[in-house]
């Protein structure tokens, strides 16, 4: 084939594309595109954060965690797009707008009370036992009136704890529970808690089994503690797999761990048959819809049109 036959090619291919209504965020039927992650558990969070913003209708049945299929009523011409979680960041420019976890979208820059129009709160939907990915602090059923642990609740959901979450973890993380900042600003708080050193000797020790990088915030806790001179030592227990601290738990090994959400306890005591529960709600990890063409709910809905 000639140059000048591969040249009138290729601009006949620009001019096609110039005239293209498609755009990388619109499907062919023109419909915006909505980047959701792709496993189930996260995927159902984001449709009900959708759902929660009037994008969509779901069915009550589907419960916490609906599928596509259980999408009743698109109330905008949008079309949801189930990605790797991973990559919807990086993605971002080809969805008109997409659901991603701060795990993902904080180490990008993205900080939800910024960026975000809309963040999965704790009570985005109904539910007896409220938002089932609220993380929580689990015990031993028949520990579960232990007296050391009210001292611990009522040092993890204070305000200085609070304040803290939002200022270490840029938003990654938010308090499951009502706070208002303290009188040091956020730089002062992280200087004080991460620079604190507790000292064990002579407090009753609460060994606390945790996964992952981020219990930064547990120093926090110790410091309150150690304020109300409650005589508490807080041991954590790091674990390598989120199968072993309720293991560990039910065995004895630990008094107290702090892993995991309400739904991911619930599947382990069905599956395992462990004496383990719920003794109050710590943190929660949202999901957050961010865009980089709309600045606002309002303005997707408007650009998508109602059905």
């Amino acid at each position: 084939m000639s140059k000048k036959i591969i040249t009138i090619l290729s601009l006949l291919l620009v001019a096609l594309l110039a005239l293209s209504p498609l755009t990388p965020s619109a499907s062919a039927a023109g419909d915006i595109l909505i980047g959701i992650p792709d496993d189930a558990t996260n995927g159902g969070r984001a449709i009900k954060l959708l759902e929660s913003v009037g994008l969509i209708e779901v069915d009550p049945a589907a419960g916490w965690v609906p599928e596509l299929k259980d999408i009743t009523n698109y109330l905008y011409n949008i079309e949801i797009v189930p990605t790797q979680a991973n990559t919807l960041p990086a993605t971002l420019d080809d969805f008109g707008a997409s659901t991603i976890n701060g795990t993902y979208a904080i180490p990008t820059g993205l900080v939800p009370s910024k960026d975000g129009l809309a963040i999965e709160s704790q009570a985005d939907a109904t539910g007896e036992d409220g938002n089932p990915f609220v993380n929580v602090v689990v015990a031993r059923s028949a520990d579960k009136d232990n007296e050391l642990y009210q001292p611990i609740r009522d040092a993890f959901q204070s305000d200085l704890v609070g304040q803290y979450l939002i200022a270490k973890y840029s938003e990654a993380f938010i308090p499951a529970f009502e706070y208002e900042n303290t009188e040091y600003s956020d730089e002062e708080l992280l200087a004080l808690v991460d620079g604190y050193k507790a000292d064990k000797a002579g407090k009753t020790v609460v060994k606390v089994g945790v996964c992952g990088a981020s219990n930064d915030h547990w120093n926090a806790v110790q410091y309150v503690l150690d304020q109300n001179e409650a005589n508490i030592y807080i041991e954590l227990v790091e674990f390598d797999a989120y199968n072993l601290p309720n293991e560990a738990l039910n065995s004895g090994d630990i008094d107290l761990n702090s892993f995991q959400h309400k739904a991911y306890l619930a599947k382990e005591v069905d599956s395992q048959g462990y004496e383990i529960e719920t003794i109050f709600d710590t943190l929660m990890a949202p999901l957050t819809l961010y865009s980089k063409q709309f600045d606002s709910v309002d303005a997707l809905k408007e650009a998508a049109g109602t059905k």
